[in-house]
């Protein structure tokens, strides 16, 4: 039984709206595994009282915080420092506090390469890769790639403006070089390259459960075969992590392509908060991903 007395740290994620967030559930099941005094609570937070309650957050000792939409970009100004792969993501979605000051990162490229660094570990530097959309959750995911060492990110989207602006914005980054962006119309011809397919638009989450940003027919052009000796021929990546699996990943797995969802990038972008957060080299990422699939009915 969790006990909070005036000694207990506080952890929490901002968000507006943010009662749906599941990072509660996996920190507090983390935490009272490791047997700390510590709690993580949600913190509903409208966008125009950001600065004057991170202001509150420091006065009452918040020890750390996450970061989700709508605030991961407008909390930059406010944070004294902010590393360098946040500042090349352009967003923030882990603070800590750190001499008095805040300090912002990213971990969500850790949490998203996590899967393909080990259950599906392989030299990437050969391969392609394609990507679904162009907003926020894209730009983490090209950073990953590239950490990745793949040798093609191609990045689809439907708006070529948004797309030209999300090009350019690498444009001082080493991620330039083998970054290209194409228009939606393209995707015929660059999904039977694909060793990696990543959805990172809303298409296929609640409400809109039943559609998947692509057809059976575009899916079957996918390269194929589980492994064939150690390399694997297709991998499907959604970031959603509601329905199980989403309609783009029963695609996918029909279609022969190993599935990755969601909940594995959450469960191992928090872990990558929390020790930061807590100062340790391990947390029980078990723990973690045991206590969303139970609280999801997927245990």
């Amino acid at each position: 039984m969790l006990h909070i007395t005036g000694k207990t740290k506080l952890l929490g994620v901002i968000g507006h709206p943010v009662e749906h967030s599941l990072s509660p559930v996996m920190h507090n099941a983390a935490i009272a595994k490791l047997g700390l005094d510590y709690v993580y609570l949600p913190f509903p937070i409208a966008p125009e009282n950001l600065e004057i309650a991170i202001a509150g957050f420091a006065a009452v000792g918040v020890v750390g915080f996450s970061v989700t939409i709508p605030h991961k970009q407008a909390i930059m100004p406010l944070l004294a420092e902010i590393t360098p792969i946040a500042q090349a993501i352009g967003a923030v979605n882990t603070v800590t506090r750190q001499n008095n000051q805040w300090v912002g990162t990213n971990t969500d490229i850790e949490g998203f390469i996590a899967p393909l660094q080990t259950t599906y570990k392989q030299d990437w530097s050969q391969k392609a890769a394609v990507i679904l959309g162009n907003g926020g959750a894209a730009r983490a995911v090209v950073a990953g790639c590239h950490q990745l060492g793949f040798a093609e990110i191609h990045v689809v989207g439907r708006d070529r403006q948004r797309l030209q602006e999300f090009y350019e914005s690498w444009n001082n980054s080493s991620l330039a070089t083998n970054l290209q962006v194409h228009t939606w119309d393209k995707l015929a011809k660059l999904i039977p390259q694909a060793n990696l397919l990543v959805n990172t638009t809303p298409i296929g989450m609640y409400p809109k459960v039943s559609e998947s940003p692509l057809s059976a027919l575009e899916m079957a052009e996918l390269p194929t075969g589980a492994f064939v000796g150690d390399v694997a021929k297709g991998i499907a990546y959604d970031l959603i992590y509601i329905p199980k699996p989403t309609q783009f990943l029963q695609l996918a797995q029909e279609n022969g392509a190993i599935a990755i969802d969601g909940l594995e990038m959450l469960v191992q972008q928090g872990a990558a908060a929390l020790k930061i957060w807590l100062q340790q080299e391990t947390v029980p990422v078990e723990v973690m991903r045991q206590a969303l699939q139970n609280y999801l009915g997927l245990g």
